[in-house]
C-alpha cells in the first residue's frame, strides 16, 4: 500500500497528513496527524489554582484569552463563588475581543489567499502578502479588524497577549472611561470591515461550489453551548447537541458534567484526543464544534445585522444543519458581526465601570469544571486541587481536539474527490487538503503545545515500501 505524507501549513502549530492508497492507486486511508505531546496536563500539578489562569494561558499566543477565561471559570468552581456582575461583563467583553482578533486572522490572513487567489495559485503568491498586492483593501480590512479585537483584550487586560487579568472569583480590573471612548471611536469601522467581508464571502460562494461540496461535507453532530432560552453563547449557558437536520439530540446539558456525555478516544498515530459524543458511541459519535456548530445549534445570534446574516445561513440548508465544513469561514464572519455589535452594546453599559469585579473566598470545593466558547470551539478546563487549593490533576479538552474525527473525515473525503491514481502530489491537491484542515482554523499549539520545529515533508511511499518521491520545505 503507497503512503502520501503531506505538512500542513498555515496553521497555528504544526501537522501531517499521510494518505494510504492501494494497489490501484485509490485512497484506502488518509489521517491528520498531530505530532508534538502536550505537558501541560502533567507539569500544572503542584501549582495552585490561583495560578492557572495566568499558566494555561501560555499554552499559546494566539488562543491566550481563551485559556484565560476556561480556568478563571474553573476556578470559580473550585471557590464556590459567582463573579460579581460587572466581572461577568468584562469577561465576556474580552471574549468577544478575542473572537474578533482570532476570526479575522483566520479569514484574512490564513485562508484569504486561497480563497480570493485561486487553490491553484502560485505558491509563492498565495499568501497574505499576495493578497496585500491584488486586494490591498482587503488585506488592510484584515489587519484592522484584528487590530480592533486585540486593542479590546489590551484595553481590558493591559497587554494583547498572555494578559494576566481573569482570575478565579472574577478581574483584576474594571474598563476605564477612557478606555471605554476610545474602543467606542473604532466601532464603526469595526462593524462596516466585518459587514464588508461578509458580502464579500455570499457574493463569492457560488464560485467556491466544488469546495463546498468536498470540503468536510457529511452529516455529524454539532455541539455547542447556548443560552437556557436557545440563543447564541460564548460564556456560559448549557451544551446543547443538534444532528444535521438540526433536530435537538441533547439540551439544557450540565457543562460540569461533561465526562458523561464526551468521551475521549486516543490513537497511536496522532497525540490528539479523538472526543466523542458518548451515547452515541466511538466513532459514531463524531460531533463538530465551533463557529459552524454555534450556528446550527443556536436559534438566534441576538443581534439585528447577524440575525439578517444567519437568515441566509440558514438558507444553504433549507433550514437543516449546513454540513460542510467550507462554511466555517462564513460562520466565522457571522460570529465577527455579532461580536462587533455586542461590543457596542458592553460599551454602553455603565457597568463595566464597576469596581465590584471579584468575588473573594477560599477552597470550597475540591474539583472545578470550567468551560466558555473559543473562537475555534468550545473549551473546558477540569481540575481537581486538594483542600489547600493545590493541583492534583488536570484535564483540558481543547476546540480543535472536538474537532478532530470531523478533520479527518474532512482529509479522507478531499483525498477521494481529488486524488485519482496520481503517483506524484501536484501542489493544487495538497493545497487543498490543507485547506480543508484549515477551515476549521486549527490551533495545535493549544492542543498538544507543540515543541521544536517540525520540517515539512511530502513522502509518497510505493507498495512495496519504496520511496516514489520526497519533499521538503521550510518549516
Amino acid at each position: 500500500m503507497r503512503e502520501h505524507k503531506i505538512p500542513v501549513t498555515r496553521v497555528e502549530g504544526h501537522g501531517l497528513i499521510t494518505i494510504h492508497l492501494d494497489d490501484r492507486g485509490q485512497v484506502a486511508q488518509a489521517r491528520f496527524h498531530v505530532t508534538e505531546a502536550r505537558g501541560f496536563e502533567r507539569f500544572c500539578q503542584g501549582r495552585t489554582v490561583w495560578e492557572m489562569p495566568g499558566i494555561t494561558a501560555r499554552i499559546c499566543g494566539i488562543c491566550p484569552v481563551s485559556h484565560l477565561l476556561a480556568s478563571a471559570k474553573a476556578g470559580d468552581a473550585i471557590l464556590g463563588v459567582r463573579p460579581p456582575r460587572p466581572a461577568d461583563k468584562l469577561r465576556r467583553l474580552m471574549n468577544l475581543g478575542q473572537f474578533i482578533q482570532s476570526h479575522a486572522l483566520s479569514f484574512f490572513h490564513l485562508s484569504s489567499p486561497d480563497l480570493l487567489l485561486g487553490w491553484d495559485a502560485d505558491p509563492a503568491q498565495r499568501h497574505i502578502f499576495g493578497v496585500a498586492q491584488a486586494h490591498p483593501q482587503i488585506a488592510l480590512d484584515g489587519i484592522r479588524l484584528r487590530a480592533f479585537g486585540q486593542e479590546i483584550i489590551e484595553t481590558l487586560g493591559g497587554k494583547r497577549v498572555h494578559p494576566a487579568w481573569a482570575v478565579p472569583g472574577g478581574v483584576n480590573a474594571p474598563l476605564t472611561p477612557e478606555g471605554r471612548d476610545r474602543l467606542a471611536t473604532k466601532l464603526p469601522e469595526a462593524r462596516r470591515i466585518a459587514q464588508d467581508a461578509l458580502a464579500l464571502y455570499e457574493k463569492n460562494v457560488p464560485n467556491w461550489a466544488e469546495q463546498v461540496e468536498t470540503f468536510g461535507n457529511f452529516p455529524s453532530l454539532f455541539l455547542s453551548l447556548v443560552t437556557p432560552e436557545g440563543s447564541w453563547e460564548h460564556h456560559d449557558g448549557v451544551i446543547r447537541v443538534v444532528d444535521s437536520n438540526r433536530r435537538i439530540v441533547a439540551d439544557g446539558l450540565l457543562p460540569a458534567r461533561y465526562f458523561e456525555y464526551i468521551g475521549e478516544a486516543v490513537e497511536e498515530w496522532s497525540y490528539l484526543k479523538f472526543p466523542y459524543y458518548k451515547p452515541w458511541g466511538y466513532p459514531e459519535g463524531l460531533y463538530r464544534v465551533g463557529p459552524l456548530a454555534r450556528l446550527n445549534c443556536c436559534d438566534r445570534m441576538g443581534t439585528p445585522w447577524a440575525d439578517e446574516a444567519l437568515k441566509h445561513f440558514r438558507a444553504l440548508a433549507a433550514g437543516k444543519a449546513v454540513t460542510s465544513s467550507f462554511h466555517y469561514h462564513y460562520a466565522r464572519l457571522i460570529e465577527a458581526l455579532a461580536a462587533v455589535e455586542q461590543v457596542g452594546t458592553y460599551l454602553e453599559d455603565p457597568e463595566l465601570l464597576s469596581p465590584r469585579i471579584r468575588a473573594e473566598a477560599g477552597i470550597n470545593e475540591l474539583e472545578g469544571v470550567g468551560i466558555h466558547e473559543a473562537p475555534r470551539g468550545t473549551l473546558i478546563h477540569h481540575y481537581k486541587v486538594d483542600e489547600f487549593g493545590v493541583i492534583r490533576g488536570v484535564n483540558l479538552i481543547v476546540s480543535t481536539g472536538h474537532n478532530n474525527l470531523a478533520m479527518n473525515r474532512t482529509v479522507a473525503q478531499i483525498a477521494e474527490h481529488y486524488l485519482q491514481g496520481e503517483t506524484t502530489i501536484p501542489e493544487g491537491l495538497l493545497n487543498r487538503l490543507e485547506g480543508g484542515i484549515r477551515a476549521y482554523d486549527p490551533c495545535l499549539s493549544c492542543s498538544v503545545h507543540a515543541a521544536g520545529r517540525l520540517g515539512l515533508r511530502v513522502v509518497l511511499v510505493g507498495p512495496e515500501g519504496q520511496v516514489l518521491d520526497e519533499k521538503v520545505s521550510a518549516p
